[in-house]
């Protein structure tokens, strides 16, 4: 693994607490890893999502804010780095990726509308069917195959979007594609595939919109398996992928490294008029949307620092490193590794258990109450919408915050991870008692189905 492009100068204080208090942890939270308080654990791979380390540059850019309600200087320093590294015209600035999606859907999606997708991401989904559209999925099949060794596993099936466009042209909202696409493993598109899309949709006349929230990532990716991009600068790579949507939604709190914020990136005049109208209803006025004058500032260096290949290639090193000790420990896990996490999969770890008895939820519980290792269940509860039918994927994301940890961390994670694939038979499913309406991931409770298993006690630090 390289040598980090950075040296710590602020610290914060972590422990493990005792096997016993992590299991009252566990049962105080419903036995989802959401509910847990950040206090009781001790490395934190819940998300990347606003959990990164803030650069010097960052913490210093802060001490400009212009806390203005309206002609910010703050929102035109933003305005200006988005532009720069996407070319993007007009820039919407929102409390976070949620929020951008919100509006998108808000101008783009009807009753009745169909929005084709690489996969789905959860917020993403829900936004534009709280709206009466219709989520289509148009990845390709490497994309749910856990085992395939695809490079491009985000790609699009073009023939699968084809037809849909030929058949329901007039019903398709917009055409969505997401980069180092979450729900396969952090999986990456190839620039021939999203170059394939926008001609497509350009075609037919549909709006093509990003999901660029790790386009960073999907941008080395490319750097790495497409030839012709081998010496390229990553500003570069990157700029050239955002040129070929109409817009594109950022959730700020991963590629820019920030704790808050989102950005909704638009080209077309009337598309973004009617979303800055919506934007004064929903989240704030245009030129601060939802986040304080300072978090735009290091929002603004933040993605600046997104194309710093030094960056961007360390913390996905770090998340090869950890794949790495996972599968010499004979733990199955999602294969290329992705950019931002390692995918364990709880189908092949917990072959007991079936997948209406939640086995990606019952291993992330058991991870962390193993290790005080907290990591995030990507399976059915999070997959599943009302009574449909659901055999996806099911996984456990151990996600790596940028900047945050140490290679000795990712070590003891392996370790944790590891020593339960012996013991695997000692954890039970789990029955679900509360579910809210909508992305029941976040809030639901449940409770095993038999006794949990017990920690080694040799697993102290």
């Amino acid at each position: 693994m390289p040598v980090p492009p950075y040296k710590i100068k602020v610290v914060e204080p972590i422990r493990l607490i005792p096997p016993e208090r992590r299991r009252a942890a566990l049962e105080e939270a419903g036995w989802n890893t959401f509910g847990l308080r950040s206090e009781d654990v001790f490395v934190d791979l819940l998300t990347d999502s606003g959990t990164s380390a803030l650069s010097q540059e960052q913490r210093a850019a802060m001490e400009l804010g212009d806390e203005a309600y309206a002609g910010s200087r703050s929102f035109f320093r933003l305005e200006a780095a988005v532009r720069e590294l996407y070319g993007y015209r007009h820039v919407i600035p929102t409390h976070q990726g949620r929020g951008a999606e919100h509006l998108l859907s808000r101008v783009l999606v009807g009753p009745g509308e169909l929005v084709p997708s690489n996969l789905y991401f959860t917020t993403s989904r829900a936004h534009a069917e709280l709206l009466g559209g219709i989520w289509v999925d148009v990845s390709i099949p490497e994309a749910s195959d856990p085992s395939s060794l695809h490079p491009f596993k985000g790609n699009i099936d073009l023939a699968k979007l084809a037809r849909i466009l030929e058949r329901d042209r007039e019903r398709v909202a917009f055409v969505r594609q997401e980069a180092c696409l979450n729900m396969a493993g952090g999986q990456p598109f190839s620039t021939e595939n999203v170059q394939a899309v926008s001609a497509l949709c350009r075609e037919h006349e549909v709006p093509f919109v990003l999901d660029a929230t790790r386009l960073a990532e999907n941008a080395l990716f490319v750097k790495e398996r497409e030839p012709a991009y081998a010496d390229r600068p990553l500003a570069s790579v990157i700029g050239e992928l955002a040129a070929l949507a109409d817009g594109a939604v950022f959730s700020s709190k991963k590629d820019h490294f920030v704790p808050i914020g989102g950005v909704l990136a638009l080209n077309g005049d009337d598309l973004a008029r009617r979303a800055k109208e919506l934007l004064v209803l929903y989240e704030g006025f245009p030129h601060y949307g939802g986040i304080a004058g300072h978090d735009m500032e290091a929002l603004a260096q933040g993605i600046r620092e997104s194309a710093d290949e030094a960056y961007v290639r360390h913390y996905v090193e770090q998340s090869r490193y950890l794949g790495r000790l996972l599968e010499r420990a004979g733990v199955p896990i999602v294969v290329p590794v992705g950019a931002h996490a390692v995918f364990v999969d709880a189908k092949r770890f917990l072959p007991h258990l079936p997948q209406t008895d939640f086995p990606a939820q019952a291993l992330a519980a058991a991870i962390y109450l193993e290790g005080g290792v907290r990591a995030m269940e990507r399976g059915i509860v999070s997959g599943q919408h009302g009574d449909e039918p659901y055999d996806g994927l099911e996984l456990v994301r151990l996600t790596l915050p940028r900047r945050v940890y140490t290679a000795e961390h990712l070590a003891y994670v392996a370790e944790v991870v590891a020593g339960l694939l012996p013991r695997a038979e000692e954890i039970p499913g789990l029955r679900l008692t509360y579910a809210p309406e909508e992305l029941r991931f976040f809030q639901a409770r449940f409770e095993p189905l038999a006794p949990f298993l017990q920690p080694e006690p040799a697993l102290t630090v």
